[in-house]
């Protein structure tokens, strides 16, 4: 299951990103600050994963209600109360719906009662490359991957016991297993955490947000 980790364990990707400041909103999506205060929030980091993970269009106010409802009490919907699922609906309706389509990740017609997923939503997953809390960042262990193949390189050139009998071939060839089976890796593990990967909601390590009259 994803695990959306909190800002202490999240790099946000800016090598890529304007160094101006990120408040204005560009052509092709929302700003950085808008990013970052969409995913501040569990509920609208859920109405994203499931809108991602059923992109056939609109989706209907009341699918999310249940869908939402479900995963926040852990339980089938049909034994929910009433008053669960009505505060979930009047959150999504009041603040979470309108923020997220005033960021312009989605469209939200209040009079029909649908959700769509609009194109600056792919601009979400640019941002983020989350880390679970007792992991540590892909660029980290990659760096640590360089280090052990400097290492076996320099053994093996100045012939240290046991890696004298390793000739160069060998060493480029068990360093580029180590990158090899680790690309594979990172690959699978950025799949299974890009928003609308599989049907479990994402487990949320983070405070709530005190300036979210909804939280």
């Amino acid at each position: 299951m994803p695990v959306w980790a909190g800002g202490r364990d999240v790099n946000a990707i800016t090598e890529t990103i304007d160094d101006t400041g990120g408040t204005d909103r560009t052509d092709s999506g929302p700003s950085r600050d808008e990013v970052f205060t969409v995913l501040s929030n569990q509920r609208r980091r859920w109405v994203l994963h499931y809108l991602k993970g059923h992109d056939e269009g609109a989706v209907q106010l009341r699918t999310l209600v249940d869908v939402l409802s479900e995963w926040e009490y852990e339980q089938p919907v049909e034994g929910l109360s009433w008053k669960q699922r009505k505060r979930v609906y009047t959150a999504l309706r009041q603040s979470h719906l309108p923020k997220l389509d005033e960021a312009g990740v989605i469209d939200y017609d209040r009079s029909r009662g649908t959700v769509t997923l609009t194109e600056g939503a792919r601009e979400v997953q640019m941002y983020l490359e989350y880390v679970p809390a007792h992991d540590i960042p892909w660029s980290q262990f990659y760096l640590g991957l360089v280090g052990v193949g400097a290492v076996l390189l320099g053994l093996a050139w100045t012939a240290r016991y046991p890696f004298d009998g390793l000739s160069g071939s060998v060493v480029a060839t068990i360093v580029l297993v180590m990158f090899g089976v680790s690309a594979l890796v990172h690959h699978w593990h950025l799949r299974q955490g890009r928003l609308g990967a599989g049907n479990d909601p994402p487990t949320v390590d983070t405070s709530p947000d005190i300036n979210d009259p909804h939280p």
